[in-house]
């Protein structure tokens, strides 16, 4: 069986505008919003936005884990993302993810390789990457 690791996070509205949301993650709050050209104010970045962050931020630390655990010397990690949402009935997945990572150091072909692998084994990527159940309810 596999150990479950949870996490919590409360979003509530803001009151900046119509879509401004705070989001608190731990002791940690962070502002969403909607763009201008919605009807948000973009107080802030919009829901894809923040899971376009979440991609880059946990890509950005797998690597850094892996060569600093195998002495590679990394200098610096960039994780660049688009979110391309494909017509409904499109052959294959519906969504696309797009990554390009930028990492500075001086490293092998296979080095540069195994990292490129890495990179698809961060927990967000494999959570993108396979169904997910969402169970919706109302509070009482």
């Amino acid at each position: 069986m596999v150990a479950m690791r949870e996490r919590s996070v409360t979003v509530s509205e803001s009151g900046n505008g119509p879509y401004g949301e705070f989001i608190t993650a731990g002791h940690h709050v962070l502002g969403a919003d909607e763009r201008e050209t919605v009807g948000g104010q973009d107080t802030g970045p919009d829901p894809y936005e923040i899971l376009l962050s979440a991609l880059g931020a946990c890509t950005a630390m797998t690597l850094r884990m892996y060569a600093a655990r195998h002495q590679w010397p990394v200098e610096h990690i960039e994780v660049r993302l688009r979110y391309v949402r494909r017509a409904v009935g499109a052959d294959g997945p519906h969504d696309r993810f797009e990554r390009v990572i930028e990492i500075k150091g001086e490293f092998s072909d296979e080095q540069r390789a195994r990292l490129l692998e890495i990179a698809d084994r961060c927990p967000v990527s494999q959570t993108l990457q396979r169904s997910s159940e969402i169970a919706t309810s109302l509070a009482e």
